[in-house]
């Protein structure tokens, strides 16, 4: 498992520009507004053949208002969970209390801890750095997060600092299927089915499993790894710390994850914390399977049925390669079908393409529906490649990277999906500039500029 690392600080120090230079993304709000950042954010970075995983956190604040409150707990709990904090302060300002509450925080809590002391971006700003020793932490880490300067430095000290992975012996063998959905859908029922045992308590009060349990088994001679999680809840009914620590441990086992069972349950339909799960899992970039549960519940003629499938896949829109398996776990139905479907999702979420096929299969795709002009251009594409699999991702090319609008996108991921034969992958598709160079160009459709 990835070490984890957390931002730690008060409000408007930075902490979420930070997080989006080291993940290289921008999930993370960012404003001069104190307080942008309320939940935890998480990304995964990698230097020099180091990965881990980085948790964003809102500030510590002086207000005692109730939310501010929230956000508080969110921050402490992810230093908690963290195997090492960077504490961060603003090089501006001098030392707020705010920040010596931090500090004195950390203190107690044990755990190691950098110095990051961001928006230093020259000479003036340095000048005030031996001020910042009086929190007793060495060495100082001087950081411009909005410039990029001391972050090389800075990742150095981080990967050093980190834990060696534990040595927890051989691993149990079979893919890795991490078991989500709301409480009280089904998910320690769904593993007891299929292991033949109470291996798990089960209970009718939702919230009964609080952490991650690993479960072997072995289907139809095949090994498996089924990860039970506790359910994750709407952010209205999260009010303690432990379930918040329980939604911690169902993210986490996602990351370790290889493909997804998310059970909804039938009765209740498709709901908005639902979408929330499916958020978590296509941002991931994990193959899932949608198990709805308690289908012996549901009307038993064809058109009941029929209307209940109909109202999911509308809104499963967001997620729509993952196959949807009406499904009950206490009566058996259609339980056989789980294990071979989540076989070939996991056959599909490796897939690699050979370099000449994978080509020849875009230049087909982009002759039949050439994209469209931007700005009285033509929009020509040189080549295709496949940089990782797991999920399948490719980069594609192109003489204007930002000129491909969404809908083409889809157009192209939707025919790499039906052409490659691979209907349950989650496609990710990015675009790379590149000069066009004679003769390199494979498709275009379009006339010359």
């Amino acid at each position: 498992m990835k070490p984890l690392v957390a931002l730690i600080g008060r409000t408007n120090v930075g902490k979420s520009t930070l997080f989006n230079r080291l993940t290289r993304q921008s999930r993370a709000l960012v404003d001069d507004q104190p307080g942008v950042t309320r939940d935890r954010l998480y990304g995964d970075v990698t230097w020099e053949d180091h990965a881990f995983l980085l948790i964003d956190t809102g500030g510590f604040g002086d207000t005692e208002d109730a939310l501010s409150s929230r956000v508080r707990q969110q921050a402490e709990l992810a230093a908690g969970e963290a195997d090492l904090v960077l504490f961060m302060v603003d090089g501006r300002q001098e030392i707020q209390p705010d920040d010596l509450e931090v500090a004195q925080y950390l203190r107690r809590s044990g755990k190691p801890v950098l110095l990051v002391i961001n928006k230093i971006d020259g000479p003036k700003q340095e000048t005030r750095l031996p001020e910042f020793y009086r929190f007793g932490l060495t060495p100082l880490f001087p950081i411009s997060a909005q410039h990029g300067l001391g972050v090389g430095s800075l990742l150095d000290a981080v990967v050093r600092y980190l834990p060696a992975a534990p040595d927890a012996g051989e691993p149990p063998e079979g893919i890795r299927v991490a078991v989500l959905g709301r409480p009280n859908v089904g998910k320690s029922s769904f593993i007891n089915r299929v292991l033949g045992e109470e291996r798990l308590i089960v209970s009718d009060t939702p919230g009964t499993t609080r952490d991650a349990i690993d479960a072997p088994l072995i289907w139809d001679n095949r090994p498996y790894v089924l990860i039970d999680t506790a359910g994750i809840r709407r952010r209205s009914r999260i009010h303690q710390n432990l379930e918040r620590g329980m939604i911690w441990q169902a993210l986490r086992a996602l990351q370790r994850a290889e493909v997804v069972l998310l059970l909804l349950d039938a009765q209740e339909g498709l709901t908005e914390q639902d979408l929330r799960i499916l958020n978590f899992i296509a941002v991931a970039g994990k193959g899932c399977l949608i198990g709805v549960n308690k289908w012996d519940v549901v009307g038993k003629d064809s058109q009941t049925q029929k209307a209940a499938l109909d109202r999911l896949n509308m809104g499963l829109q967001l997620i729509s390669y993952a196959p949807v398996l009406p499904l009950s776990v206490l009566t058996g139905y259609q339980v056989s079908k789980v294990f071979p479907l989540l076989d070939e999702i996991y056959r599909q979420c490796q897939f690699r393409a050979a370099t000449g096929e994978l080509n020849r299969i875009f230049a087909q795709i982009v002759a039949a529906h050439p994209p469209p002009r931007y700005r009285h251009r033509s929009v020509k594409f040189y080549y295709l490649t496949q940089p990782d699999s797991r999920p399948p991702t490719f980069v594609a090319f192109t003489n204007i990277p930002g000129a491909t609008p969404d809908s083409y996108r889809r157009y192209l991921i939707n025919q790499l999906r039906e052409r490659l034969g691979l209907p349950y992958a989650p496609i990710r598709l990015h675009f790379k500039g590149k000069k066009h160079r004679r003769g390199s160009r494979i498709a275009s459709g379009q006339s010359k500029d």
